[in-house]
């Protein structure tokens, strides 16, 4: 089903004027895999012309939460404790993982950008040395190195096929050309169910914007999908289904997480407190070693373009259907509030460089 173009002509878009990076951001089941999922079914031609994204190269942090999660599970049938999550259905056992998730993304990007395909032995035991990498950066201990052999070794073979799954599509996206696409960074963050403004780090969308990469926050824009967290926890159970933890549209957040680290989110603070309309104010110290020896701080303010897509009234839930049942009503909808946010994005963009 195609979407209903304007009356007017559309303008050529050059690969110059394609936004590079976009932030998706949202609370759980906001609608942000359903828009990554009817973006990358559109045409090229069509992408560039109504939101200036080229084809998408995807990157989502969810694929982590599943696998620590799964970790976890293993390591309890071999009568080991936990070492992320306080209980299969419950938070993290330290809200610092949420920075470390962040690190995992740092790193993909790198790598995407880079054109850099990963070959290892084991596609389990990459990820171990990953997270616990990612723990180091963030000062947690490095758990999966801390555990006994035979275990690490028993849960490794266990989630092998998993991992080589996920390490084979992000090789996949990472060997992409990257002329002409777009990278999306698809995420969901919160705080406490009634928490003050600002957030306490390490939660909420401003310790995230802290964490990200210098490189991200220079070639970034924020597309943020908009629901209040009422509707998050509603569509959040609507979507879930009995055997769909490991899938990006049909996993479901359990009800403890929902309310203690998505029972709000920071993002319409974030907007309301920048200094410049339409963007987020990141400041951020990068640290640096130079052939001296000497450690060197650098501070930079980055002023994210951001803009919001309204699923308050939902425009989205259709997208988890099979296409063919799909409306056209239902389609103008969402291309016409998606091509009213990217139009913001562009506009924001230009104004600030």
């Amino acid at each position: 089903m195609t979407p209903a173009r304007g009356s007017g002509k559309t303008s050529p878009v050059s690969n110059s004027d394609l936004l590079d990076t976009v932030l998706l951001f949202a609370l759980p089941a906001s609608g942000k895999s359903e828009i990554r999922t009817y973006l990358a079914g559109l045409s090229p031609a069509r992408c560039r012309e109504d939101f200036h994204v080229g084809p998408t190269l995807q990157l989502d942090d969810y694929p982590y939460v599943h696998l620590m999660h799964r970790i976890d599970d293993l390591l309890a049938a071999n009568g080991h404790r936990a070492v992320f999550y306080k209980g299969p259905a419950r938070p993290f056992q330290d809200d610092w993982e949420w920075a470390a998730l962040i690190e995992l993304l740092n790193e993909d990007y790198d790598d995407l950008l880079a054109g850099r395909a990963t070959s290892v032995p084991s596609a389990a035991e990459l990820l171990f040395d990953r997270l616990d990498r990612a723990h180091a950066k963030v000062g947690l201990p490095e758990a999966m190195g801390e555990l006994p052999h035979r275990i690490r070794r028993r849960v490794g073979q266990a989630l092998e096929a998993e991992c080589a799954a996920e390490l084979d599509s992000k090789n996949r996206t990472c060997s992409e050309d990257r002329i002409g696409k777009t990278i999306v960074i698809e995420a969901a963050r919160g705080g406490p169910n009634g928490a003050a403004f600002p957030l306490t780090p390490p939660v909420g969308y401003e310790s995230a914007f802290r964490q990200l990469s210098e490189r991200v926050l220079e070639r970034a824009v924020v597309l943020y999908v908009w629901v209040d967290p009422a509707e998050s926890r509603r569509k959040n159970i609507e979507r879930g289904k009995p055997d769909g933890q490991g899938s990006i549209l049909h996993h479901s957040v359990p009800a403890e997480v929902m309310l203690a680290q998505y029972g709000c989110d920071d993002m319409d603070h974030l907007i309301r407190t920048s200094d410049r309309p339409g963007t987020i104010r990141v400041d951020r110290v990068f640290a640096s070693t130079p052939d001296s020896g000497a450690r060197q701080f650098r501070a930079r303010t980055f002023h994210v373009p951001v803009a919001r897509f309204d699923n308050r009234k939902d425009k989205t839930t259709f997208v988890r259907t099979d296409r063919a049942s799909w409306r056209s009503e239902e389609v103008d909808a969402l291309h016409g509030e998606l091509r009213t946010a990217f139009s913001a994005l562009e506009a924001a963009r230009r104004e600030n460089g």
